[in-house]
């Protein structure tokens, strides 16, 4: 096995620690990482984590919660402190939902409390507008949509905060595997959208968290 390198560092340069991604991680290269974590007594996330290496680690390490729907599994030896603003996360679709939640508990990992609103996309639009008082309280908005990725112009021709734009792998035909909704983002009429790599749920908070630090400090 290859030898564990963590970048305990990255917290205090950049205000959030090392995120695990597991999709492409053994459980032994996993249990070995998490046990590092544990040694120092620190938080720990992995994202994109099958049910399969998730049911092995619930074993050695109880402490964890997992949640199937986003893959992500959390272990929290100290809750984190509580982080001024707001981020709004919201999804085109039902299907959505997986990244939503990604992007939901990464930001609740690192203190933040998100707002998340399911199923209003632009097939439907008097379900965004409905929402768009609650939406304009919002510091950070998180858009996550797939098939033709719209949701995202919609929403920046709308409100005025920093929007990111997240598209998903949702959608069959020449939609399947998101890379129209991509596409579609990267081309948005809406100016000043940033945009995510496909199912990137945990890169946009992220992004949030880097925007609330600095407008927030």
């Amino acid at each position: 096995m290859s030898e564990i390198n963590i970048d305990f560092g990255r917290e205090k340069r950049l205000g959030f620690p090392e995120i695990i991604y597991g999709a492409q991680k053994s459980i032994e290269q996993l249990e070995s990482i998490l046990d590092h974590y544990r040694n120092r007594k620190m938080n720990a996330l992995i994202t994109k984590l099958q049910a399969e290496k998730a049911r092995v680690l619930l074993g050695r390490f109880p402490e964890g919660i997992y949640d199937p729907q986003a893959q992500t599994y959390i272990i929290l030896y100290e809750r984190a402190a509580a982080r001024h603003g707001v981020v709004g996360v919201i999804s085109g679709g039902t299907a959505d939902a997986p990244i939503v939640r990604e992007a939901a508990n990464t930001l609740a990992f690192l203190g933040y409390e998100p707002l998340c609103y399911y199923d209003i996309g632009v097939a439907g639009l008097h379900r965004l507008q409905a929402k768009l008082p609650e939406l304009d309280t919002c510091d950070v908005l998180i858009v996550v949509a797939g098939f033709e990725g719209a949701l995202p112009s919609v929403v920046g021709g709308l409100l005025s905060q920093p929007i990111i734009a997240v598209p998903t792998s949702v959608g069959y035909g020449v939609a399947e595997g998101g890379k129209t909704a991509l596409h579609a983002m990267l081309s948005s009429c809406a100016n000043g959208i940033l945009v995510m790599n496909i199912d990137n749920g945990c890169g946009a908070a992220l992004a949030a968290v880097r925007i609330m630090r600095r407008t927030n400090a």
